[in-house]
């Protein structure tokens, strides 16, 4: 789904999909002819997608295991009650430290990314976990999940929460939501969020942020989760792709 680029995505998608088609593979592409939200945009592509499993992979994420779906899929067939599980996020640069293991909800609502800046290898971060969400920069999901509880929160547009939402609302229908850390994708931290220049990233942000607590406060302040000290957020550094190069596959 694209959402308007102006940055030679358009074209090069085209490209993919024809090589995608030589190799049997089937593709489709969602263009809008402007920023109509990520909400939106994913939910379009909910309403077309085919399969028991259904994806999410952001622009700004790239593939370190190249084992990565199959890892992801093991995991949801392992269990009826698996739902949603992601991977491990990794910075992608060198020491690829973590980025996020899965998201945590304090009981006053502020967010965790759970091992953001942790090294690679801590074992703390590299247990499957049941978690209490997951940003869904990538995830992987059964079909029955969407089919159950709906698509993603247009009122989240562009974006921010709608996927934390989206995995509350799992929960609450049965479903669990997991980490899968044996799995490891690079993210490009808000690359996209932070260049769009329609998105008032902070401002939405904090909105959205409050119509998730409004919503959920009676279900996380009965939950397990981080104590209110270990949510600060760090402010580590980032690298866009051009800084990078393309980080390797393993």
């Amino acid at each position: 789904m694209d959402n308007g680029s102006n940055d030679g995505s358009v074209e090069m998608l085209a490209q993919v999909q024809a090589e995608a088609r030589r190799q049997g593979l089937g593709f489709e592409v969602i263009l809008n002819t402007g920023n109509v939200g990520a909400c939106t945009a994913r939910n379009q592509g909910l309403e077309i997608a085919t399969g028991d499993l259904i994806g999410f992979m952001d622009n700004d994420v790239a593939v370190r295991h190249r084992s990565w779906l199959a890892g992801l899929a093991a995991v949801l067939q392992g269990s009826e009650a698996n739902g949603i599980v992601g991977p491990k996020l990794v910075y992608p640069f060198a020491p690829y430290d973590v980025e996020c293991a899965g998201a945590a909800i304090s009981r006053g609502g502020r967010v965790q990314y759970r091992g953001r800046g942790s090294a690679l290898d801590a074992p703390r971060w590299n247990e499957p976990t049941e978690v209490q969400c997951l940003i869904s920069a990538c995830w992987l999901m059964k079909r029955e999940v969407v089919a159950q509880v709906g698509g993603l929160d247009e009122a989240f547009n562009p974006a921010q929460f709608e996927d934390f939402d989206f995995c509350y609302r799992a929960r609450q229908a049965g479903w669990k939501v997991l980490v899968e850390p044996s799995v490891e994708m690079y993210h490009f931290e808000n690359v996209t969020t932070d260049g769009s220049p329609d998105v008032k990233f902070r401002y939405v942000t904090m909105r959205n942020w409050v119509e998730f607590k409004r919503r959920w406060r009676e279900v996380y302040e009965q939950e397990d989760g981080p104590d209110e000290s270990d949510c600060g957020w760090a402010a580590l550094e980032t690298r866009p792709l051009e800084k990078t190069g393309v980080p390797p596959m393993v």
